[in-house]
């Protein structure tokens, strides 16, 4: 990917010669220098594109990509929500909204951002995925459970919707279906719905009273990934029911 990239700067450069005020190659160049991590570059290329033209969506968007890769998350949803005053239907800027709410503890406001997406971009699994964890956070069980059947019937069981299925069982305490579940995805190819898959797995096990197979299945989602919040809970909640002889 790197590698392709002086070529395409080489050709947008070209082209601002002939268009000095092509916006998108603006654009285009901001996305290369954010790629390169240049990032004043970046910005002051895509603020130009911005100020060629305020009335596009991507030079917004693109100055949020920036703003998050520089860690400043309210700035970045600053811009999305500028993008998307210029355009309600511009998905790339309601699918990073909407996350940058979710992951901020906004859930009512996420949930209203990936409902939108659902509208705007219906083909595009992020906004049900989406809604289906906002409402589940928010402890709206029964239309968490509406939206996810809605999911499955356009997507499929994709391995997301499956393990969101599992979460929303074990929410029902229905701890031997939730495993039934799981199980399949554990050995998946793509390591992180591995990772995902025995986390939960996990939990669904605690549920059952089997600690030796909570146990096992959180170290192996933590040999994967060490960060997964919900393994190193399902560790926590083992140890805590151990007596002092067990340990």
């Amino acid at each position: 990917m790197r590698g392709d990239l002086p070529l395409a700067e080489a050709r947008i450069a070209l082209a601002l010669e002939y268009s000095p005020r092509f916006t998108e190659a603006w654009v285009n160049l901001g996305l290369i220098e954010l790629e390169r991590a240049n990032f004043q570059r970046a910005r002051r290329a895509l603020t130009k594109a911005r100020d060629l033209n305020p009335d596009l969506p991507a030079p917004h968007h693109a100055l949020g990509l920036v703003a998050e890769r520089e860690g400043r998350s309210g700035e970045a949803e600053g811009h999305y929500r500028a993008a998307l005053k210029v355009d309600p239907g511009f998905a790339p800027a309601r699918v990073n909204l909407a996350r940058l709410l979710f992951d901020r503890g906004a859930l009512e406001d996420a949930r209203e951002q990936f409902l939108r997406l659902t509208q705007v971009a219906p083909d595009l699994a992020d906004g049900w995925a989406g809604l289906c964890e906002s409402l589940l956070r928010l402890q709206r069980i029964d239309d968490a459970d509406d939206v996810l059947g809605d999911a499955i019937a356009r997507f499929g069981r994709t391995p997301r919707l499956v393990v969101m299925d599992a979460r929303l069982l074990l929410q029902r305490s229905a701890f031997s279906d939730a495993e039934e579940r799981l199980e399949p995805l554990t050995d998946d190819p793509n390591r992180a719905q591995a990772a995902e898959a025995l986390a939960w797995l996990a939990i669904a096990r605690l549920g059952e009273g089997d600690s030796v197979g909570a146990v096992a299945a959180a170290r192996r989602a933590l040999a994967i990934d060490p960060g997964l919040d919900v393994a190193r809970f399902a560790l926590r909640a083992v140890q805590a029911t151990e007596t002092p002889s067990a340990r």
